[in-house]
């Protein structure tokens, strides 16, 4: 019951809060566009129930694994109210929109969790240390500065100083620190693959002082530093696909499974706050994905759209366009399947996701 409670209870409210979210981006903008929308599904059929109004079916499905909709003429441009018969900038309007949403979504979500009291570090990162031969030492950087500043941003604590570093791989940060009772302006360069244990600027640190305090914002400046959150999130993951192509890391992976453990672990070491952050990166990575140019997504049959555009308004044929998004679904689940195993076998092996 206690592994229910904190894995898969969470993790499926997320998921179907995240697609539904998703789908009503899709919704919204087909109807502004003129495209009627068929049906509104909330889950997977089979079907419990379902209503009609203005034209568009609501129904209730048993599967609770997020939800659809069903828009008129995706192909067919014959159909009354079609999406294919609308004109190409409203039709990627309407095949982006779920990832908008998403996006979007992440901003509310990061927002609010500003807004939701919670426990921060009070004591600013001190350097315990600065390895020889590094870009720290290079910089002038010395063992007891005080990081007070990394490119104009306050760092309050220890996990401010180690995401802001993470922020700027690759790039020349202005470190401002306090040494004694004089702040310095220090030029720190953080590498993409440090040698093992040095880590990207060649410091370590820690925490000024060990305590915390309760912290939250109000929903104003929550809002402004939640966007700033969102955009962040966007510049790590680039960070971390560009270090797993330079050799610094090795990509992980999760399924269904694996997210749902990761949840549940969430819940359990950091607490609800920290899981409103967790769906925050959720969503902002299915708006991620499903914006990528891969058969079956919403990205690829953006493409088909942009391939429209290239051939001079001349269409890829209906079923040519049908196969290839049939192709990558098969090659999505069968992804899904072989991730799925290696999650199970982790849960079996009683080892952590983090």
């Amino acid at each position: 019951m206690t592994v229910l409670l904190h894995s898969i209870i969470p993790f499926v409210a997320i998921l179907i809060l995240l697609v539904l979210v998703h789908e009503t981006g899709h919704f919204i903008a087909a109807k502004l566009s003129g495209v009627e929308v068929l049906e509104f599904g909330v889950g997977f059929p089979p079907r419990v129930g379902a209503f009609k109004f203005h034209g568009t079916e609501y129904s209730l499905n048993a599967l609770p694994l997020g939800g659809f909709v069903r828009l008129a003429g995706e192909v067919d441009t014959t159909e009354p109210g079609a999406l294919a018969a609308r004109p190409r900038p409203l039709r990627l309007f309407v095949l982006s929109a779920g990832s908008l949403s998403n996006f979007l979504f992440a901003i509310v979500l990061f927002s609010a969790a500003f807004v939701i009291p919670h426990e921060v570090s009070v004591g600013r990162a001190v350097v315990s240390q600065v390895l020889p031969d590094t870009p720290a030492a290079a910089a002038g950087l010395q063992t007891g500065d005080v990081i007070y500043k990394i490119n104009g941003r306050d760092i309050q604590n220890v996990t401010d100083a180690s995401y802001n570093i993470r922020l700027n791989l690759g790039e020349t940060m202005m470190m401002t620190v306090k040494r004694g009772s004089e702040f310095i302006n220090l030029d720190v360069r953080a590498r993409w693959v440090p040698p093992s244990g040095q880590g990207p600027t060649g410091i370590v640190i820690g925490s000024q002082y060990p305590f915390t305090e309760t912290q939250s914002y109000a929903p104003w400046t929550a809002l402004r530093l939640g966007t700033r959150e969102t955009f962040d999130s966007l510049k790590l993951a680039r960070n971390q696909v560009i270090a797993w192509v330079k050799g610094a890391t090795a990509p992980q992976v999760a399924g269904p499974v694996g997210m749902a453990q990761m949840t549940g672990e969430v819940v359990k070491e950091a607490g609800w706050k920290s899981l409103v952050d967790f769906a925050a990166l959720i969503s902002i990575n299915l708006a991620v994905i499903n914006i990528l140019p891969l058969p079956f997504l919403d990205g690829g049959r953006v493409m088909f759209v942009l391939v429209e555009v290239l051939r001079r308004g001349r269409r890829i044929a209906p079923q040519k366009e049908a196969l290839v998004h049939f192709a990558g679904l098969v090659v999505l689940m069968t992804f899904v399947v072989v991730i799925s195993y290696f999650d199970i076998a982790r849960l079996i092996r009683g080892q952590s996701f983090f």
